[in-house]
């Protein structure tokens, strides 16, 4: 009996495709879709760290690091004092102009404020530095310098003085016949320059024969035989009449050195030559100026300056 065999089946057609499109693609797109969005994603982190790599934002390490949160309060400030950076901190206050220097000359000093010393120890401390020789001819004469105990003065500061004011120029020494030298003590000299205090100096002068009050307090300085006496009262205040004519301090010293180191030298008083002329350096201009300008030196444009004679010593 003749077996019967069925006819091989069609193998099944793809169904037709929906708008012209194969069925069996229909997952493509999705497929698609998600592979952008995963590579998307992926380049999301990237987009969000380099805002702060541009800021440059680092730790000493360089690890990037994320800016802080804004916030609407105002910061806390520390308490910890911030360290000084090379760069002044951005002000929006305008700058305070810096001061400009002073171009003109300090006023020059006519007294010196506060109260003096009336009296001292009675002792002298004496300036251990030897000088230079003054002059470059003549007759060497030498001398010490010191200051009372108790004056509050300095004895080296006082010798500084003494010696600018006896080496000019216009001092005794620019008549070419006389030299004078600072010495220690211990050397041989010829005499002595003492700054002493008013009571002091009142009774060192009475005992040479001078009386150097004024209204019965010692006012002047003197000189008596191998001691030039300087009043600490007319060192540190010079005398109202000179402070009116703006006389520095330091020019009435080296005037009242010059003239009590003349009487040393045996030079005597003299007079003012004439109204607005310059006084004589020994003239009495502690006392008075008699309508003469102030001078402190014996010698003016290198001739010996001289005024009206007056034989008191």
């Amino acid at each position: 009996m003749p077996r019967f065999v069925h006819p091989p089946r069609a193998a099944a057609r793809p169904a037709p495709a929906r708008n012209g499109r194969p069925a069996g693609r229909r997952g493509q797109p999705v497929i698609v879709v998600f592979a952008f969005l995963v590579v998307a994603g992926a380049a999301i982190p990237v987009a969000v760290q380099r805002p702060s790599a541009i800021a440059g934002m680092l730790t000493a390490d360089d690890t990037t690091v994320q800016p802080p949160a804004r916030s609407s309060a105002p910061p806390t400030p520390s308490s910890t004092p911030l360290a000084p950076s090379s760069a002044p901190p951005a002000s929006s206050a305008p700058a305070s102009p810096s001061p400009v220097p002073s171009t003109g000359t300090p006023a020059p000093v006519l007294s010196l404020p506060g109260p003096v010393p009336a009296h001292g120890r009675g002792s002298f401390a004496y300036d251990a530095r030897p000088g230079g020789v003054l002059g470059r001819a003549g007759v060497l004469r030498r001398f010490r310098v010191a200051v009372e105990d108790g004056s509050g003065e300095d004895v080296e500061a006082f010798g500084d003085a003494v010696q600018r004011a006896l080496a000019g120029p216009g001092s005794w020494v620019d008549g070419g016949r006389l030299r004078l030298q600072r010495v220690a003590p211990g050397s041989r000299y010829d005499f002595t320059i003492y700054l002493a205090t008013r009571d002091t100096a009142g009774r060192l002068c009475l005992g040479g024969g001078v009386d150097i009050r004024k209204d019965d307090v010692p006012y002047t300085s003197c000189r008596v035989p191998r001691e030039v006496v300087i009043n600490l009262d007319r060192w540190r205040s010079s005398a109202p009449h000179l402070v009116a004519a703006e006389l520095p301090l330091d020019t009435y010293r080296s005037y009242v050195i010059n003239h009590e180191v003349g009487h040393q030298l045996g030079h005597h008083h003299e007079g003012c030559p004439g109204a607005g002329k310059p006084a004589p350096v020994m003239q009495q201009q502690t006392l008075f100026l008699d309508g003469c300008r102030p001078n402190p030196w014996p010698y003016l444009d290198g001739r010996r300056y001289t005024g009206l004679s007056r034989r008191k010593t």
